[in-house]
């Protein structure tokens, strides 16, 4: 379900047209986009079923590297992520979200001009009925 999920994630960031201004939404770090680029920097699952559903709670975080050096210039990018994932529709092909929460996220400063946001979510889903 996890992998599932992942791919399922990317797809509807993507479908976004707020999220236009980023060059590339993919599922592992994009080898060769420039920023702003957006990708899956980490997930893990741990089981979350019921007696009569398999069931697993992931966490994804997600990486947005972008190019400025004014700390707050990513904020909108950054909410129109999160409201995005927030927003994913609960029924999909292999599972159904439960729920979804934020959970943290950070934001560094890079060399050459870059500016890194992480954010994590965590996801409660579970298997289709059958």
């Amino acid at each position: 379900m996890e992998n599932s999920l992942r791919a399922d994630l990317i797809d509807w960031l993507r479908s976004d047209p707020n999220l236009i201004p980023i060059n590339a939404i993919e599922e592992e770090t994009p080898i060769s986009a420039s920023a702003p680029w957006l990708g899956i920097s980490a997930s893990a699952s741990t089981d979350w079923g019921t007696k009569d559903r398999a069931g697993r709670e992931v966490r994804i975080a997600l990486e947005l590297e972008s190019r400025t050096d004014e700390t707050d210039a990513d904020s909108p990018l950054i909410n129109a992520i999160e409201n995005r994932v927030l927003a994913l529709p609960p029924f999909q092909s292999d599972f159904e979200v439960a729920s979804i929460r934020f959970l943290r996220a950070r934001s560094e400063e890079r060399d050459s001009n870059l500016r890194g946001a992480l954010l994590e979510f965590r996801f409660r889903i579970f298997a289709p009925q059958p």
